[in-house]
């Protein structure tokens, strides 16, 4: 079964991804909850060629991803799950949550260290806030993000399904909780209860600098709310946040080869 998994893995995670961004892009068109302000096809045809790159890149650089780890490390026994005798299904739970609770430190982490900030900000610059600002990161934000997910495995020792599940989840919240859909405020109320909604997380994407430093969870909304990061609500109204970071503009924050130069170029960065 693990080896199964480890040789399909690219399908599996781009048969989910394909289906939840026609998904995603459909309840954008219908149910919108703000007005872009720039040119759709310029920002997706960039962001998504972005996001093809760094795929790409990634299979370059780490031909062994997460999955394979996970089987080397159950072969010699590194890790503590690996160690202890838990049914599997517990074995998955608590590496889902430690996966989440560590994608959420770094996240925080790459915001308050300066290089890292500069290379996590290209995500930030994003003109628009819809699901294709989920997949705007930096090749080199991605590498250390690797890194820092294979450093997980090896010292958790997961099972296999379980590096799987994480890394699925993780793609498409993070598509989800940028979408660019109007959720009803009573189902977001209870959406919030399990999972990171857009209107959550659109406030971690204002230029005021106090709602910028909020909400920095992708998948699980509890770390925010346990770490005093959580933000309910934004200043103004959710159509009328100011997506972005102040100081960067068309010609820097579109383009792809503009986006790679970006985190190496000095720039009037200001956030209100």
């Amino acid at each position: 079964m693990d080896v199964v998994i480890v040789d399909n893995e690219v399908v599996i995670r781009l048969g989910f991804f394909i289906s939840l961004f026609i998904i995603l892009a459909i309840a954008e068109i219908k149910y919108p909850r703000r007005k872009l302000t720039v040119s759709k096809l310029q920002r997706w045809g960039n962001n998504l060629s972005l996001s093809f790159f760094n795929s790409i890149l990634m299979k370059v650089i780490f031909p062994i991803a997460g999955a394979g780890l996970a089987i080397l490390a159950a072969e010699r026994q590194w890790g503590l799950l690996n160690n202890l005798q838990l049914a599997s299904w517990l074995g998955i739970v608590i590496y889902v949550a430690a996966f989440d609770f560590t994608i959420y430190w770094q996240h925080r982490l790459f915001h308050f260290v300066r290089p890292l900030w500069r290379l996590h900000r290209m995500h930030h610059t994003d003109l628009d806030y819809d699901l294709t600002t989920g997949n705007r990161f930096h090749p080199l934000s991605i590498i250390l993000s690797l890194l820092i997910k294979l450093a997980l495995v090896v010292i958790m020792g997961p099972p296999v399904l379980a590096v799987l599940i994480s890394e699925i989840l993780l793609n498409l919240t993070s598509m989800f909780n940028h979408s660019n859909i109007h959720i009803p405020g009573r189902v977001d109320r209870i959406l919030r209860l399990f999972l990171v909604t857009p209107d959550m997380h659109s406030i971690h994407h204002s230029q005021d600098s106090l709602e910028h430093n909020k909400n920095f969870g992708f998948n699980f909304p509890w770390w925010d709310r346990l770490f005093g990061t959580y933000l309910d609500r934004p200043a103004l109204p959710q159509e009328s946040i100011l997506i972005g970071i102040n100081g960067f503009g068309e010609r820097s924050s579109i383009w792809f080869h503009k986006l790679l130069l970006q985190p190496f170029i000095e720039a009037n960065e200001q956030r209100k």
